[in-house]
């Protein structure tokens, strides 16, 4: 059934540790760590992935899917290449990508998916997305070094000139400009809706009934009367 990749169980006992290096979020260059092997066009890069992720059993996915005239499917595929690579870039993403970037990208990501998936690659709104997410991806750019073993890839670390981790930011041993006594106000104004939501539900909706009677009640105080001196002139 699989034909890129062995079965994890029959894979090698000791893992490969390979280098990815990334530019505006696509990968430029791939190096095995243990034995200098180095790749830098596209398609070498690939294939290398390919054959390391393959020996390893790395990739395999059997999943029940949803097609696009909406019956589900079941999918045996394997990505032996690119299951290395979304770890990889996922990592560097998160170590150079704003929050909130970040967010929409991911959303973009999934909207991409399925436009790609159904069969909307030259649609106006592909076009769009893929603009947006190319924008996205202008500071994604560093190293990660991976660990490829029995049918999994483990993130070892990553390195990038652009880097948003700030150490001495985050550290609460080291004087800066953020406090870490903040948080108190902070946590204090993003629970008060959560505490006003949770506050005697019940009573809560007491006071709702009562306001929306008085409502009511003031609506119809402006409302003309009806009898039959005003039914008279119909």
């Amino acid at each position: 059934l699989y034909t890129k990749t062995q079965d994890p169980a029959k894979a090698p006992n000791s893992p490969d540790i390979l280098e990815i290096e990334f530019k505006k979020g696509v990968p430029v260059k791939v190096t095995n760590v243990k034995d200098g092997t180095t790749h830098r066009t596209s398609l070498e890069l690939f294939m290398y992935l390919n054959e390391v992720a393959g020996k390893h059993g790395v990739g395999r996915i059997d999943i029940v899917e949803n097609r696009f005239i909406g019956m589900k499917s079941r999918g045996i595929y394997e990505t032996p290449a690119g299951t290395i690579l979304y770890h990889a870039h996922l990592d560097i993403e998160a170590f150079t990508m704003d929050r909130e970037v970040r967010k929409i990208k991911q959303g973009l990501g999934l909207k991409f998916a399925e436009l790609v998936y159904t069969g909307f690659w030259h649609s106006p709104e592909c076009e769009f997305v893929r603009h947006c997410i190319a924008k996205s991806q202008e500071r994604v750019e560093g190293k990660v070094q991976v660990s490829v073993f029995k049918g999994q890839v483990y993130i070892l670390g990553r390195e990038s000139p652009l880097s948003l981790y700030n150490e001495e930011l985050v550290s609460m041993n080291v004087q800066g400009d953020y406090e870490p006594g903040d948080a108190t106000g902070f946590i204090n104004i993003n629970s008060l809706r959560l505490k006003e939501y949770h506050r005697l539900p019940e009573q809560g909706h007491c006071q709702i009934d009562r306001l929306t009677m008085r409502s009511r009640a003031s609506s119809s105080a402006h409302l003309p009367r009806t009898g039959a001196n005003c039914c008279g002139n119909l």
